[in-house]
């Protein structure tokens, strides 16, 4: 039995002068979320701030709407993707008459999300005040002279600040969308929508949008065999010149693709993945904490705790509780601290 029988509602926002890419994130990764049985864990619904008809986006064709501004009171989560037809809002931070009123329908308590520049939309509407906030690199500091009371981080993926949420840019409005749906029901089900979607399953939300070489040249030889190589023995101590064997690669060799393809150094990748497969046994065993560490690669509940601590800001035993609670609220995820280790320590040399 679902530990969520009633579908959590999410409203997703269509402005004039959309992206269709992000409008269809919410759908495609929360549509895709289902329980043990496969029955739906979200119902997703799009609306727009007029009575049904065409919404314009941002290509060569608009899209029907089937719903208008009244959905935004049935809703659990409200998601804003992002316009290139935000008028007043991009340019003086105030709402249209027309978008306040939909806003207002809006009940106390709904989560809000936005995707990119679908912030400025929840920053003019208040939600962002004295709270931090993600949007796409390239308007960071535009936001933040339009909103000078949001404390706007220009560089990570996304951040979760409990009933807020905010993103970057394209991609990272799906990596928001699979926290969430994480944060709601764990990371088997999150795991399964993005395999579903051919996606990764986790890029946490303190990892830079900046990747100079996200798409290694096709002549270069890649680093995706020793990644491969490692997540089967995260539970082994891993050193980088082992990964960089792997490769027949030196390790300065090694360290410069790694950070080419990957966005960040092998270290901090490697402690990632730690946290990554720790937090998925802690929600889906009954093993203790020190066999969780050893399994990890943490070696000792002390270094994972550590570790847990500095990623998601909980224990192992309150994440475990959390998880295994209908009612406890899930640990926040704030701008640059997920996967990264205490003390600024690399990943290597973990040992049972």
């Amino acid at each position: 039995m679902s530990r969520h029988p009633v579908r959590h509602r999410v409203v997703v926002l269509a402005l004039d002068g959309l992206l269709p890419f992000e409008l269809g994130i919410p759908q495609r990764i929360f549509g895709r979320a289902a329980d043990p049985e496969r029955g739906p864990l979200y119902e997703v619904v799009t609306c727009s701030i007029r009575p049904p008809g065409p919404v314009r986006t941002d290509a060569d064709f608009s899209i029907l709407v089937e719903n208008g501004p009244q959905a935004l009171a049935t809703a659990d989560t409200v998601v804003i993707p992002a316009s290139y037809e935000l008028g007043p809002v991009f340019e003086e931070g105030v709402l249209t008459p027309e978008l306040a009123a939909a806003l207002a329908l809006v009940r106390p308590g709904t989560r809000m999300v936005s995707i990119c520049t679908g912030g400025y939309v929840l920053a003019a509407a208040g939600y962002l005040d004295g709270r931090p906030a993600a949007t796409h690199w390239a308007s960071a500091e535009h936001f933040q002279q339009v909103f000078p009371a949001v404390d706007v981080d220009p560089e990570v993926l996304f951040i979760d600040d409990g009933d807020v949420l905010t993103s970057a840019g394209v991609a990272a409005g799906i990596d928001l969308c699979l926290h969430i749906v994480r944060r709601d029901h764990g990371s088997a089900v999150a795991n399964d929508v993005a395999r579903r979607t051919v996606v990764p399953p986790h890029r946490p939300g303190g990892q830079s949008q900046f990747i100079q070489r996200p798409v290694p040249e096709t002549r270069l030889a890649t680093t995706a065999a020793a990644r491969a190589w490692a997540l089967g023995r995260l539970h082994e101590p891993i050193q980088l010149r082992d990964l960089a064997e792997r490769e027949s690669m030196s390790v300065r060799t090694f360290t410069r693709r790694f950070r080419e393809e990957v966005g960040l150094s092998p270290g901090r990748w490697l402690t990632q993945q730690r946290v990554e497969h720790a937090r998925h046994l802690l929600e889906s065993t009954d093993l203790s904490v020190d066999a969780i560490a050893r399994a990890a690669g943490f070696g000792t509940a002390t270094s994972l705790r550590q570790h847990l601590q500095a990623a998601l800001g909980v224990p192992p035993t309150v994440y475990r509780r959390t998880f295994r609670s209908g009612t406890a609220q899930k640990p926040r995820v704030r701008s640059g601290t997920a996967g990264r280790a205490p003390g600024g320590r690399s990943g290597f040399g973990h040992r049972p």
